[in-house]
């Protein structure tokens, strides 16, 4: 985790491989119709509330032959972790994608309290 000298602002970040259908013949790569994967994602230390969090695609690899549908978000998001969602839909194939994501937000300060 990275402080920004003089504020309690955090910046985290990573990336995760989210699946490798080829392979496997998984439904990203051999399904149709609405399918989605998540995978769970540890900030490497506590923000003070949920952070902001940006979800990115930082590497595809997909069939030309069928049109390209994609989305990806970040959702259940708590201060120590949050869900990584790729959505796809219709005829479209992939054989794997690896996601980045950033998260941005409060840290505890030195006179924070921790009631959990």
């Amino acid at each position: 985790m990275e402080r920004l000298d003089g504020y309690l602002i955090g910046i985290d970040r990573g990336s995760v491989l989210m699946f490798s259908h080829f392979d496997e013949g998984g439904p990203m790569w051999a399904g149709s119709g609405p399918r989605e994967v998540r995978r769970a994602v540890r900030f490497s230390g506590r923000f003070r509330r949920p952070p902001s969090v940006q979800a990115v695609i930082e590497m595809w690899d997909f069939d030309s032959a069928t049109n390209l549908r994609a989305d990806i978000t970040a959702e259940a998001v708590t201060e120590t972790g949050c869900e990584l969602v790729f959505r796809t839909w219709a005829d479209t194939r992939i054989a794997r994608l690896r996601a980045g994501w950033m998260a941005i937000g409060e840290l505890p300060g030195p006179d924070t309290w921790d009631l959990s």
